[in-house]
Formats: structure tokens, C-alpha cells, sequence
């Protein structure tokens, strides 16, 4: 069973997350994301992207996070596959992505952005859950 679930939500998508630690969460979004956007069976990690992001909580981190990979896959058509985290706390993420740069008969949907609106990041007790809602 996936540790996310990808759910329609009015002309958006949105996104629930589970995870162990706050890693798990940042991880498992990313991954729930470009399945959302494109193909991603078989990426392989040819393009290797250092992404360092500040915000004031872990929401606000995880927007941020979400917006710069998505952000990576817009201008550069990168699309990423495996995620490193090297240090994540409520204020800063260092990770490393890994992706390929894909064709256009791979991708499913664009996302225009990724949005405040219903974003949630909690410490539950069996780890953490987030919410994401895409503009798309």
C-alpha cells in the first residue's frame, strides 16, 4: 500500500501523506507528486538537483519544498524519482533529488502550483500525516 493517496478536489488534486518521521512525509509528497504529473516508471536517476529551502514551520516547508520541485520539472523538465533527505527540521530542508528529463508523451498532468489552501503537516501517534492541494 502507497504511503499517500492522490484524491480530486473541485479543479484541483490534492494529496494525504503518512510517514514515520517528517522525512517520510517530505519524501512520500514528492513522490505522490510527480505521479501525479507524469510517468514515473522507470526514471532513472541521471540528473542529480541539491534543493535547500527556509520556511517558519513544516507546512510552510513542505509548500516550499513541493513548489521548488515542481518549479525544477517546469523550467527544466526534470522529472524526480529518488530523494535524499540530508537535514530537515521545522525550519529548513537540505535534500537532493535525482530525476531524467522526460518526453511529452509521458506526462499526465500539469500543476500550476502548489497551494496554501487546506495544507497541513501533523504529528500524529502513529508518526506524521500531511495534507496538499494542487492547482492544476
Amino acid at each position: 500500500m502507497k504511503p499517500y493517496r492522490i484524491f480530486g478536489h473541485t479543479a484541483d488534486i490534492g494529496i494525504d501523506v503518512r510517514g514515520k518521521t517528517p522525512e517520510d512525509i517530505f519524501i512520500n509528497s514528492a513522490k505522490a507528486m510527480f505521479e501525479i504529473i507524469a510517468d514515473t516508471s522507470g526514471i532513472k536517476s541521471l540528473k542529480k538537483v541539491k534543493i535547500i529551502k527556509h520556511a517558519p514551520g513544516y507546512d510552510e516547508l513542505l509548500q516550499e519544498w513541493l513548489s521548488e520541485l515542481n518549479y525544477l520539472y517546469s523550467v527544466k523538465q526534470i522529472v524526480f524519482g529518488e530523494f535524499v533527505i540530508r537535514e530537515l527540521n521545522d525550519k529548513i530542508i537540505k535534500a537532493v533529488a535525482f530525476g531524467q528529463k522526460l518526453s511529452y508523451n509521458k506526462i499526465k498532468t500539469e500543476i500550476k502550483a502548489v497551494t496554501y489552501h487546506e495544507l497541513g503537516f501533523k504529528k500524529t501517534k502513529s508518526g506524521y500525516t500531511a495534507r496538499v492541494i494542487f492547482d492544476v
